[in-house]
C-alpha cells in the first residue's frame, strides 16, 4: 500500500512538472510563429499551388543559409505540432525517386491560410509579436510592485518610458508596423461585419470612425453603403500619412478632447 501511495505521489509530481514546463515554454509557440512570419514560410508553401511543400521546396523560396536548414526542420516540426501547419510523413520504404521522398510534406491549415492571400492577417500578427509589444511583459512583475501615478500606470510605458502612441510618433518603423497591422485587421474583420451586421448601418447618413487610422474600416463601410458619409478621426501624425484617393474624410484630432458630430460613431478596440 505504501508503495502504491508513493507511486501515485510521484506521478502527481511529474504531472505538475509537465504543466509547469508547458507554462514556462509556452512562449516558444509565439516565437516559432514570429519566425514563420519573418521567413514568410506560409507564402513559400502557398507558392506551390496545392498549398503543400517539403523543407527543400520551402528553402527554394526563402533566403536561408544552408547551415540553417536542419534548424528549419526543427522549426517546422514545432509549427506542425502547434497547428500552424500539418505534416504528412512519407511511408516507410518510399519510392526512392529523389531526395524529397523522405521529406515530410507541410500543408497550410485554416490558421496559416490566414497568413496568405489578399486579405490576410500576417501584418496584425507580426505587429502583436513585435519586440516592442512583447518585451514589456518581461517587466510585468516589477510593474506590479512599483507605485506609479494613474496616468503612468501602463505596462508599455513602464517598460519603454513612453506610451505606444508616443513611440509610433517617434519610431517610423514601429509606426509602419502598427498602421499595417491595423489596416490588415480592419480589412479582415470588416468583411465579416458587413456581411453579418449590414442592418446596423441602415438609416445612417454619417459615421465617424474614431481612432480609425488610415481608414480601412471606414472605406469598407463607404464602399458597401454609398449613402453613408464616412470620416476618420485620428492623431495628427496618423492623418498626415493617410491616403488621399478615398471617399473618406480624414480629420486630425484627439478623441479624448472632441469627436466630430455624426449619426453614428464607429469604434473598433
Amino acid at each position: 500500500m505504501a508503495l502504491n501511495g508513493s507511486t501515485h505521489h510521484n506521478q502527481d509530481l511529474l504531472d505538475a512538472q509537465l504543466e509547469l514546463w508547458q507554462s514556462t515554454f509556452g512562449y516558444i509557440k509565439s516565437m516559432a510563429l514570429k519566425s514563420a512570419l519573418d521567413l514568410r514560410i506560409a507564402d513559400a508553401i502557398d507558392h506551390y499551388g496545392c498549398g503543400s511543400a517539403t523543407v527543400p521546396q520551402i528553402v527554394d523560396r526563402i533566403t536561408l543559409p544552408s547551415s540553417k536548414i536542419p534548424h528549419l526542420r526543427r522549426l517546422m516540426r514545432v509549427l506542425a505540432a502547434t497547428g500552424v501547419f500539418t505534416a504528412q510523413h512519407p511511408l516507410a520504404g518510399g519510392s526512392g525517386g529523389g531526395d524529397d521522398d523522405d521529406e515530410p510534406m507541410y500543408t497550410l491549415t485554416p490558421v496559416s491560410r490566414l497568413l496568405v492571400g489578399s486579405r490576410n492577417l500576417a501584418p496584425i500578427t507580426s505587429m502583436l509579436l513585435h519586440p516592442a509589444l512583447v518585451s514589456p511583459f518581461l517587466e510585468l512583475g516589477s510593474w506590479f510592485q512599483e507605485k506609479e501615478a494613474p496616468e503612468s500606470c501602463q505596462l508599455f510605458k513602464h517598460a519603454h518610458g513612453q506610451t505606444v502612441w508616443e513611440q509610433t510618433d517617434r519610431d517610423a518603423a514601429f509606426d509602419a508596423a502598427v498602421n499595417d497591422g491595423m489596416v490588415s485587421d480592419s480589412h479582415f474583420i470588416m468583411g465579416v461585419a458587413i456581411d453579418e451586421c449590414a442592418g446596423a448601418f441602415q438609416g445612417i447618413r454619417s459615421l465617424v470612425d474614431v481612432g480609425g487610422g488610415f481608414g480601412a474600416a471606414a472605406q469598407a463601410i463607404a464602399k458597401a453603403f454609398p449613402g453613408v458619409k464616412c470620416s476618420v478621426l485620428d492623431l495628427d501624425h496618423v492623418i498626415a500619412k493617410a491616403p488621399c484617393d478615398t471617399d473618406v474624410q480624414y480629420i486630425a484630432g484627439d478623441m479624448f478632447e472632441s469627436i466630430p458630430p455624426a449619426d453614428a460613431m464607429f469604434f473598433k478596440p
